[in-house]
């Protein structure tokens, strides 16, 4: 009582003359150390992982939009690939809507986000795109409806948002995976049915062969930084994550395999967000970082390439750094569960998933 009195009567001088020296105990418990006390914003803690159900043949996937807006003609091919898996699909009531450059107002996304994770008869929720929009409906995520509803929930771009912010506040594992309107090759769906429809202790994944055999540069393999490395996988759109910085969503990285991929930034703009990550966080903390695909990320005349960016920024970091693995906003992807761990070697461009993500 004595130290809350202090406290509200002069935070400053409790400040300097109590906090700086000694931590709060009370009973001879920790409750609180000077750090966190007066930290912007608490870290976040470490959840009890939850992995959802696994998908089977015959099961229903809720298609949701909770980003941009998408037309007729790509809700029916959303709705053919989840057909052709062995699936039945259910959308929302506002899957159509508009908003300007939203799918619709924030209530309404966020209302079917809610209505999805709800439904019993929802055995999966797929988003139909990225876009932009979800950041802003964090905050008003009913975090314990989900955490009592547990389910896939899988896409990319700027879905990566909300995989980071649910499994930050449940302990719920996302996918980091093809969207219901990419494009459904052989190589992104064998992967993303290997993750999400199998039980699989281990799953070894290679990069596409399309991607080796590429003349396009940006789909080459780069080791920037050589060696192996365990963790929990986090990460997503590299605009996105950083977006997230500063904010009660920011990602821990600690001992965690990043994964990074963008689109349509050039070069010195993905300067300016890995320089903002690095100023935010201390990335030599991570076991490693993977670099998916930078498409469309070239400079014009008198830049620094893609390349020469990534090895300068990244170049000097003590832990395994590799680009060109095989996911982005690409065709051919393979689906990444956050909160799983995994193994990289960069000798062979290779990733191990080394639990199952699904029960």
């Amino acid at each position: 009582m004595f130290i809350y009195k202090a406290f509200l009567l002069n935070r400053r001088l409790f400040h300097k003359h109590l906090l700086k020296s000694a931590p709060i105990v009370i009973g001879g418990t920790l409750v609180m150390t000077p750090s966190l006390l007066f930290s912007k914003s608490m870290p976040n803690m470490k959840k009890k992982t939850i992995r959802p159900k696994r998908l089977k043949a015959g099961q229903t996937v809720g298609l949701i939009a909770p980003g941009s807006s998408i037309s007729e003609e790509k809700l029916q091919k959303a709705l053919s690939t989840i057909e052709s898996l062995g699936l039945k699909a259910k959308y929302t009531p506002n899957i159509l809507a508009k908003h300007g450059y939203l799918a619709g107002t924030d209530q309404q996304r966020l209302s079917d986000l809610h209505l999805m994770f709800s439904d019993k008869e929802v055995d999966a929720i797929w988003c139909i795109r990225g876009g932009y929009g979800c950041t802003r409906l964090l905050p008003k995520i009913d975090y314990k409806l989900i955490k009592k509803n547990p389910k896939i929930l899988i896409g990319y771009s700027d879905i990566t948002a909300l995989i980071e912010a649910i499994h930050q506040k449940t302990g719920l594992v996302g996918f980091h995976g093809p969207v219901a309107v990419s494009e459904p090759t052989d190589y992104s769906m064998e992967y993303l049915k290997k993750v999400l429809f199998e039980a699989n202790p281990i799953i070894n994944i290679k990069n596409a062969e399309e991607h080796l055999h590429s003349t396009e540069k940006n789909y080459a393999v780069k080791v920037i930084q050589s060696g192996k490395a365990k963790g929990e996988l986090i990460g997503g759109n590299l605009s996105l994550i950083t977006a997230m910085l500063g904010t009660p969503f920011e990602p821990c990285v600690k001992n965690k395999l990043l994964f990074l991929e963008d689109i349509g930034e050039k070069p010195y703009r993905i300067d300016r967000m890995l320089t903002q990550l690095r100023q935010v966080v201390d990335l030599n903390k991570t076991a490693g970082i993977i670099l998916g695909i930078f498409a469309d990320c070239e400079g014009k005349q008198n830049s620094l390439s893609l390349m020469e960016t990534l090895e300068d920024r990244l170049g000097d970091l003590k832990v395994p750094v590799i680009y060109g693995m095989s996911f982005g906003h690409i065709d051919h992807q393979f689906t990444l569960p956050v909160g799983i761990t995994a193994a990289l070697d960069t000798k062979d461009a290779s990733l191990q998933l080394l639990e199952s993500a699904v029960i």
